[in-house]
This record gives structure tokens, sequence and C-alpha cells, in this order.
């Protein structure tokens, strides 16, 4: 049995960190489009992947990015995916040329929702969990499942004593 809370496993990723892992996705990507290499949009899955979609963009040269938002978690609990805000479907159409970006694919329900609304995308994570390897394209970094990811939107640096007090 594991007594641990899933903050006890944890990775922290700092802004740099999640930009060197976003332009390493970006390099993966490039010229990987099935238009001679080339996408026509960017969709970042908020809001976890909005900062590397905005990354990856730049990096390729996407100017048209949009975002699908979905919620499925409660804090740290997980909950049924439900699609709360769908991108410009004069746009995306089923998704053919499309990069669906998100900064995590975890159990892979997430990704599943999108997938359903644009079945052509290329879906593509920084980060990657096992049981959610099998319905992304394309991720960076695994991790083990039972490591929570922090990244640096969820953290703030404050002080701490030095062990020895003052």
């Amino acid at each position: 049995m594991n007594d641990r809370l899933p903050h006890e496993k944890g990775f922290h990723v700092s802004w740099d960190q999640l930009h060197r892992d976003a332009r390493a996705l970006a390099w993966r990507l490039d010229g990987q489009g099935p238009d001679n290499g080339t996408w026509k949009a960017v969709v970042a899955i908020t809001r976890g992947g909005m900062a590397p979609a905005m990354i990856v963009a730049r990096e390729l040269d996407i100017r048209i990015v949009d975002t699908i938002s979905v919620r499925s978690y409660d804090h740290q609990t997980q909950t049924a995916p439900e699609i709360i805000k769908r991108p410009n479907l004069d746009v995306v159409g089923k998704g053919s040329g499309i990069l669906v970006i998100d900064d995590l694919v975890d159990t892979g329900k997430t990704i599943e929702a999108v997938r359903t609304e644009m079945p052509e995308a290329h879906l593509a994570t920084v980060y990657a969990k096992p049981l959610g390897e099998r319905v992304v394209n394309t991720f960076i970094t695994g991790v083990s499942q039972d490591t929570w990811i922090f990244f640096p939107w969820d953290m703030a640096l404050q002080y701490v004593e030095p062990f020895r007090g003052r």
C-alpha cells in the first residue's frame, strides 16, 4: 500500500524547463505537418496547454492559435472530461493539419474527448504518463503514473526558513 500523497512524488517544472521542453516538442513536430511539412493551426487545450502551445506556435511560425477548453480536474481529482469551449470549426474542421497541444497526458481521457471533436488532428503533449501515451501522437518526456507534476503556474516563490532556524 502506498501512503504517499500525490504531491510527495512531485516533479517540479520551472518556467525555464517548460520553455526548453516545449521547444523540443516544436523541433520534433517541425516538418511533420501534412501540408508539405507545415501545420495550419495550433489548438491549445486550456488551461495547461496554453503556454506550450504559444511556444510551439512561435517556434513553428504558426499564426493561427485557438483553444479548446476541457474540464477534467477538480483540483487534484480527475473527473469525466467535459468540453466547455470549442475552437473555430471553420478553421479546424475535423483536425486535418491541426496541432493540438497540452502540457500533460495523464490517463488519456481529456485527449480522447478532444480526439472525438477533431479526429484527424495531431495530438502532442510535453509530458506523458504511461496510461496516456497511447492516445497522443507525440510527446517529449515520460514520467511515472504516480508522479504529480507541479507546473510553474501552480507555484509561487516564497521564503523558506533554513532548517537550522535563524
